[in-house]
């Protein structure tokens, strides 16, 4: 399975979790808002306060602007609308039914858009 592959089975199971309401409240902790890719199953230290594994590893990163790499929350400075909004604009001045509504547009978009540059990529072992 190609590292694309991968990627792209990892945010259908994302877009899978939004769909199923995965970023609803918590019945352990109700009162506690959930956070978009960190409560996700997909995140590396998902369920792990220790928080043993670097955001850098994570294939989010890739979807990440080059000057937002290094933030404590990477993940939260993904553009997801066309203007440019992000988890983090969202959480400042939106709502959790907006946050939601444009990471599905987003997830959506960038599914298909890998998945078009999958078919046009020529298959190892084709004939010369």
């Amino acid at each position: 399975m190609t590292n694309n592959n991968v990627v792209l089975d990892l945010l259908r199971f994302e877009l899978e979790f939004l769909e199923a309401g995965g970023y609803g409240r918590s019945p352990r902790t109700p009162w506690l808002p959930t956070r978009i890719f960190k409560d996700s199953p997909t995140c590396l230290n998902f369920n792990d306060p220790a928080h043993p594994h670097s955001c850098q590893q994570c294939f989010l990163t890739q979807f990440v602007p080059e000057d937002k790499q290094a933030e404590a929350a990477p993940c939260r400075h993904i553009p997801l609308t066309d203007p440019g909004e992000t988890v983090e604009d969202f959480y400042r001045c939106g709502t959790q039914i907006e946050m939601e509504d444009a990471l599905k547009k987003w997830l959506k978009k960038t599914i298909e858009r890998l998945e078009e540059q999958q078919t046009l990529q020529p298959t190892n072992g084709a004939a010369s």
